[in-house]
């Protein structure tokens, strides 16, 4: 299995339309569409929905390195409001050793305008996918 196939089952991903561009060592991209369903009550993207984008990317990046990785903690800082159309995430690892790593994601819409900017910790576990 490799990380294309092991985030292919993420199903609440699948859900919210998001799709993994690319990924490579370190590094991931992802992109969904906010449609009607992606709102909140005031008519713009719900944070939950721009974070799940956020973290299903830093996933991607993590687990690049064919070790399974999950997140520790997290922390967003939303920029903009998110209105209908594509967002993008784009994760790096900004450091990494045998047990944990840390990535920072950026958040943009189709304009290129920084939406939001997440933080994250993955803890890298020894099995291997």
């Amino acid at each position: 299995m490799n990380v294309r196939e092991l985030l292919g089952r993420d199903q609440f991903a699948k859900l919210l339309g998001i799709e993994l561009l690319e990924v490579s060592e370190g590094r991931a991209s992802s992109k969904m569409e906010i449609c009607d369903e992606h709102l909140n009550g005031v008519g713009i993207a719900q944070g939950g929905a721009i974070f799940t984008l956020a973290d299903f990317t830093l996933a991607a990046a993590a687990n690049s390195h064919g070790t399974i990785a999950v997140v520790l903690n997290a922390s967003i800082s939303f920029i903009r409001a998110a209105q209908k159309g594509l967002l993008f995430a784009e994760a790096i690892e900004s450091s990494k050793n045998n047990k944990t790593a840390t990535y920072n994601v950026n958040v943009t819409n189709a304009q290129g305008e920084l939406i939001a900017e997440y933080h994250g910790m993955a803890y890298r576990k020894k099995e291997t996918f």
